[in-house]
């Protein structure tokens, strides 16, 4: 069994990559893991997706070898994301031995790589993949990669709406993130970049936007409002995010984020390991606390049982001494039992 020291220890880098499904998250998997054997440092693999039917690269941990997408949805009676939750489920009570076998693996490769479902509010919201990241964060430095795809991100609409998820994950979280503007091959992602460096630059584009609607839909303006207010509550939350802009299919990009990746481990050790190891250092205490009490009530129902079981032996010897009793007066009168005339004498000897 491994010691808290020990893990503690772990500087291998675990790379989460999330994004909605389409976005290129398991080609970008794949391109990592190819980018790392070219280097000659092949990474550790870890597929959580039950649904996928084929995974592009080799794996060292597949949530398929224990538990069957199908089969929990026949048995189940479940649908494509219910069964997606559920099969998480099983695997999470699996945690403990998956991070044994991390642990022992961990000191001997360079990153880890996780790829989640593409239905990602499966893994992300769920119980399951909250115990699977706060286990793995426990464990070892991990970093969430947030895939996005760029050619469905050119409208401010579209943008915000994946700036907002991104926000409301690393908030979920609590761990270091970068944003990934995939497809750069197909869409540049210039245009994505400056938008969260400078504000000007996307009020301008909202203002386009909202002068395009009025003139050809008659627009309120309604949206473009709430966007602009959305952009400015997020100007805080993009400088606390490593940016990349990366190419699945032509590989550019992915050394800047291997670098992003070294950025994220430090600022790990020094702004996030010490929140989470105040979080998981509560959490045994209540878990302590729960086993004492469950341990309390254990011994308060034996002590019961035990009082029980005395007073039961106590009723008991005190039948069989009032029934001795009975026996003994039972015979005592029956020695005065007989014909008249012991009677007659008795009485005689009296008078």
């Amino acid at each position: 069994m491994t010691s808290e020291s020990s893990k503690n220890d772990i500087q291998t880098p675990a790379i989460v990559c999330i994004g909605m499904a389409g976005s290129g998250k398991t080609t970008f998997m794949q391109r990592l893991n190819s980018y790392l054997y070219s280097k000659n440092m092949p990474p550790y693999v870890m597929n959580l997706d039950p649904a996928v039917l084929n995974v592009p690269f080799d794996t060292n941990i597949d949530i398929r070898d224990s538990v069957n997408y199908k089969e929990v949805m026949k048995q189940y009676n479940l649908g494509p994301n219910g069964a997606i939750i559920t099969s998480l489920n099983l695997f999470a009570t699996k945690v403990d031995q998956v991070l044994g076998i991390v642990e022992k693996r961990a000191s001997s490769v360079p990153y880890m790589l996780v790829d989640t479902p593409g239905q990602i509010e499966c893994f992300v919201w769920s119980a399951s993949g909250a115990i699977l990241l706060d286990s793995l964060a426990s464990t070892m430095p991990t970093i969430i990669a947030y895939i996005v795809d760029t050619p469905r991100t050119t409208s401010p609409a579209t943008f915000m709406s994946n700036m907002l998820y991104s926000c409301s994950i690393l908030y979920k979280t609590k761990l270091p993130m970068i944003i990934v503007f995939n497809k750069t091959d197909v869409t540049n992602a210039d245009f994505a970049t400056e938008w969260m460096t400078d504000f000007e630059s996307f009020q301008s584009e909202l203002k386009k936007m909202d002068d395009d609607e009025n003139t050809t839909e008659g627009g309120s303006g309604y949206m473009t409002s709430l966007m602009n207010s959305m952009s400015l509550v997020l100007e805080e939350f993009y400088r606390h995010l490593d940016v990349v802009s990366a190419s699945a299919y032509t590989g550019e990009g992915i050394d800047e984020f291997f670098k992003a990746v070294k950025r994220k481990t430090e600022e790990y050790n020094t702004d996030y390991k010490a929140e989470l190891e105040k979080v998981r250092l509560q959490r045994e205490r209540e878990k302590e606390e729960r086993r004492q009490k469950d341990i309390n009530q254990l011994m308060q129902d034996m002590g019961i049982a035990e009082s029980a079981k005395t007073r039961r032996e106590e009723q008991s010897q005190t039948v069989s001494d009032v029934e001795d009793d009975d026996d003994d007066q039972d015979e005592f009168e029956g020695r005065f039992d007989g014909p008249e005339e012991t009677a007659g004498i008795l009485d005689a000897d009296y008078e």
